[in-house]
């Protein structure tokens, strides 16, 4: 799996970053699903960099211009809910994509054990695509192993996988670069060091969900 950190070069995307981390900006929830869909839209421009162009003739009022354009195929998945605002935001970049939606959950097994399961998910076609998913944050990258599985499950098997996870831990990192091939690429703005035992990004930004839509019960 190849790991793309955007944070290695100073950029705009660090305001976003550091508005959707800050405890008072949090509170504005509008504020908060605004820079998630800001940091969507940079991740988008960046991953459109890697997709295939050829070139296409445009009719102008004055004459013919000769243009690159990207014929990939895209998939656009959002893993609710946090996923929802990261996901416009690269819609607005590729707007001709498909969209996809899927949830995931945490069983506690033996041991207070947690294990995450995928139940729901709609998509379309998969084949031979470009898969983009956007999840905020990536704890542990189960959540991610289990979303791409039922993915596949559901619509079949992408040519390639984008991962958009702005605020990653490092364990999850280091735990999906073992288990995935270089036909994903993870895309990050924020490794963080610390995993507590109840799997918190320490210093993270709390519950992503939560933040842009409202506590839970």
């Amino acid at each position: 799996m190849k790991v793309i950190n955007l944070s290695e070069s100073n950029s705009v995307l660090g305001n976003f970053i550091a508005e959707i981390r800050d405890a008072r900006i949090q509170k504005d929830s509008l504020r908060f699903r605004t820079n998630l869909e800001r940091v969507g839209f940079v991740f988008g421009y960046e991953i459109s960099r890697q997709l295939s162009y050829s070139e296409k003739e445009v009719q102008t009022p004055l004459g013919i211009a000769s243009v690159s354009t990207s014929d990939t195929p895209l998939v656009i998945a959002a893993i609710l809910r946090a996923g929802l605002p990261l996901q416009s935001g690269l819609l607005q970049v590729f707007d001709h994509a498909q969209s996809a939606f899927l949830s995931t959950f945490r069983k506690l097994g033996k041991g207070d054990y947690f294990k995450v399961f995928a139940d729901y998910c709609t998509c379309p076609s998969l084949e031979g695509k470009t898969l983009i998913v956007a999840d905020p944050m990536l704890a542990t990258g189960s959540s991610m192993e289990s979303a791409l599985k039922k993915l596949r499950e559901e619509g079949g098997d992408p040519a390639q996988i984008h991962m958009v996870c702005p605020v990653a831990s490092r364990y999850a990192v280091d735990q999906l670069c073992q288990k995935l091939d270089n036909s994903h690429t993870l895309w990050v703005a924020a490794i963080d060091e610390e995993l507590t035992s109840h799997n918190y990004i320490i210093p993270g930004l709390g519950d992503a969900g939560d933040l842009a839509f409202g506590e839970k019960l």
